[in-house]
This record gives structure tokens, C-alpha cells and sequence, in this order.
């Protein structure tokens, strides 16, 4: 079920570990963000060939039950799990049963048997992380974002560089959102011609009472940008086909949250890559009113068509999300994409163990997170003060 407000998941699973509530209270599953509807898959795809053994170390924020679904049916075998608060282990071992718990992070770490770990632990310390796992000997599948710094994002290509591994970051707004992987076989395909521009919006549900101190300051997300605007980037880079991008102009602010002067509401950025050009605006502004967490829109520009995704709700149109919209020289039509499979989890595993890199390029998914870190670094920021009002 696509479109459930994920705190009504969570209420039925039970997720109500320390700071895994709150950080999930914004998304639906339809993001491929939550925990789904169903229960835990209980073993790979049809589609899976490959077969590995994975643990998780983090669970600060329930993205991770959507990676670690993603991963089971890719072919994985959770084997164990870290948390630093041990009453978030509550809610993921009733998910995904009797997963050893490991005392510590390098007892996970020191295991040759797992190829990889899966993290969403608090932003900031991700990337940390991730070298860390590298440096073991193990492939890394991040929470986005993964990287909150550009000091953080030299390390990790350093790392890579060094130890021939892999450093995925799970922007889930394209990887587990099924309207989006058929708008890039569309692409691909040349439906629309050579992409010209993509234009992300992208509103987010705040829920305010729900989330954990470190949603609130800018230390410890990275700012947003980095943040929500991590999965924007993805889409540009790989919507265009970019290799090479650069920021054109960036601004952030806070006009709805000034109790949390450290948090940032409000931010937008235009982007320019030897593939197109790129819009991007993410806000904290979903009303309560809209069923799902958040509007999320993405046009692609082509020169001889586009295309028009509407990912998470259509409003007064058509029920549920996945909807894609097409025109072309033969006219337009509309494509329910509710039952696209999503390849994400069985190539990811089958580029773990073949070393191939189908389900993400690296160099291309670091692209999307200096972008963002880029744009974060030189945004200009916004006063949240009204102007007087003018006029008698």
C-alpha cells in the first residue's frame, strides 16, 4: 500500500523507539522512505540472482526499514544489528525478528562474513561511518544524506580510492519511488529527446512534536539542502545524465520555525551540468490538510517532449501515487505506474558481489552530494522578518 500516512504505520507496528518515531513522521511509504504496509519481505524477488549477508549499525531515522526491506529482497540476509539507543531495537526486531544485536559497532565491523552495512544513523556521523566500514573491508548503503561536509566528502572519495569499495547512498525520492524509476527508463529510451532541464519541487510534512533534538539544528543534518534536497540532485544528475555540475545560485531560510533559529524551512537552487539544467525547491510547508507528507513534483524538460511525475498525490485527481504524465509528438497520456517494479535492491546486491555498478554509479551519486553540499555552503540566506506593510 503506497499511500498510507506513515505515522498511522507506525502506530500499527509499534515503531516508537527514541528518535525513530519522530524522524519518520513526515514520509509515507510511497517515498519508499517507510515501513510498508505489509510485513517484512520474507525473502528475495523473482529478480534477485545474487545472495550476501548485511548488517545494520544506526537507526535514528526509519529509513532504514525501507533500505533494509530494499536489501532482503535484493538478496540479503540481515544477520545482525547496532543501535546506540537500545530501545529502537525494540521496533526493528519486531519487524525483522530474532537479528542478533551486536554489542558494539566493531563487532560488526570485525566480521569477514558481512559484505555490508546499512546505516541511518544520525547525518552527520554517516559518513564517518561509512570509511570506517570501508576500511573493514565492507561495502556501505547510506540513509541520505550521507555526507553533511565537503571536509566529510573528500575522506570518503579518498576512502573509496584506497579500499575498492562502495559508498551507496539510498536517495530513495528516485531509487524506491516507482513513477520515477519509469520516468528514467522513458528517458533513457529517448521518449522525450535529449533532457534539456529537470524542475524538482519537493514539500516535506515538519511534524514538529515528533522529531528528535538533531532534526533541528544544522549541525547534525547539514542543513536543507544537504538534507532534502540531497534526493533533488539525484534526480538532476541522473534525469540529465550529468557527469559534471556545478552550482549557478542557492538560498535557504527559516519563516516558519523561528522557536528552532537553527533549523532551516525554506531553500532553493539552480544547478547547470554538461547533461542540462536543473531547478530545485524543498520546504517543510506540507499543511495538514494534504493526505501524504508531501506534494512531491518533478518535470523533465526534453526537446521533444516531457514528462510530468506526480509522485505522492494527485490533488482533486486521480487516487494514490506513481502518477506519470507524458507528451509527445503523438499526443498525451497518462501512465499509472503503481506496479513498476523497483530494481534498486537486487542490482545494488548484485553489484556487491559481481563489483559491478548498475543500481548506482558512485561517481555520479557524489556528484548529486557535493551539489548539495555546494549549495549549501554559498546559499544566501533569507530574512524570516515580515516587511511593514505598505500602502493606507
Amino acid at each position: 500500500m503506497d499511500m498510507i500516512d506513515r505515522r498511522l504505520l507506525l502506530a500499527g507496528a509499534g515503531l516508537v523507539g527514541a528518535g525513530l518515531a519522530g524522524a519518520a513522521g513526515a514520509q509515507s511509504t510511497s517515498a519508499g522512505n517507510g515501513v510498508s504496509a505489509e510485513g517484512a519481505p520474507t525473502g528475495p524477488d523473482p529478480s534477485a540472482k545474487n545472495r550476501l549477508r548485511f548488517a545494520v549499525i544506526g537507526l535514528d531515522h526509519s529509513h532504514i526499514y525501507a533500505i533494509t526491506d530494499a536489501l532482503i529482497r535484493g538478496g540479503g540476509t540481515l544477520v545482525a544489528v547496532h543501535a546506540g539507543d537500545p530501545k529502537q531495537l525494540v521496533p526493528f526486531r519486531k519487524r525483522y525478528g530474532d537479528v542478533k544485536v551486536a554489542r558494539t559497532e566493531e563487532e560488526i565491523l570485525a566480521d569477514k562474513a558481512i559484505q555490508v552495512v546499512a546505516s541511518a544513523s544520525i547525518p552527520n556521523l554517516r559518513a564517518p561511518l561509512g570509511v570506517r566500514v570501508m576500511r573493514a573491508g565492507k561495502d556501505f548503503l547510506s540513509d541520505k544524506p550521507g555526507i553533511t561536509s565537503l571536509d566529510q566528502l573528500g575522506e570518503v572519495r579518498r576512502t573509496i580510492a584506497q579500499t575498492k569499495r562502495k559508498f551507496a547512498i539510498m536517495y530513495s525520492e528516485r531509487l524506491e519511488v516507482r513513477a520515477a524509476v519509469k520516468a528514467g527508463e522513458l528517458v533513457h529510451a529517448g521518449a522525450i529527446g535529449r533532457v534539456v532541464q529537470t524542475i524538482n519541487i519537493a514539500p516535506h510534512r515538519v511534524s514538529a512534536p515528533s522529531r528528535p533534538e538533531w532534526f533541528w539544528d544544522v549541525k547534525y543534518y547539514g542543513g536543507i539542502l544537504t538534507d532534502i534536497g540531497s534526493h533533488q540532485a539525484d534526480q538532476f544528475v541522473f534525469y540529465t545524465g550529468s557527469t559534471e555540475a556545478s552550482v549557478v545560485a542557492s538560498q535557504v531560510g527559516n519563516f516558519a520555525t523561528p522557536q528552532h533559529p537553527r533549523f532551516q524551512d525554506f531553500g532553493d537552487m539552480m544547478l547547470t551540468g554538461n547533461g542540462g539544467a536543473g531547478y530545485v525547491r524543498v520546504d517543510w510547508y506540507t499543511p495538514d490538510g494534504l493526505p501524504t507528507w508531501g506534494d512531491g513534483r518533478v518535470f523533465i524538460l526534453g526537446t521533444e517532449g516531457y514528462i510530468e511525475l506526480r509522485k505522492y498525490v494527485d490533488i482533486e485527481g486521480r487516487p494514490g501515487g506513481n502518477h506519470l504524465f507524458l507528451a509527445d509528438k503523438k499526443g498525451t497520456r497518462y501512465m499509472d505506474c503503481s506496479k513498476v517494479p523497483l530494481p534498486f535492491g537486487p542490482q545494488f546486491v548484485t553489484d556487491v558481489v559481481e563489483r559491478s555498478e548498475v543500481a548506482q554509479n558512485q561517481a555520479q551519486a557524489l556528484l548529486a552530494a557535493e551539489l548539495v553540499l555546494t549549495a549549501q555552503d554559498k546559499a544566501r540566506t533569507l530574512s524570516g522578518a515580515r516587511p511593514p506593510v505598505q500602502g493606507g
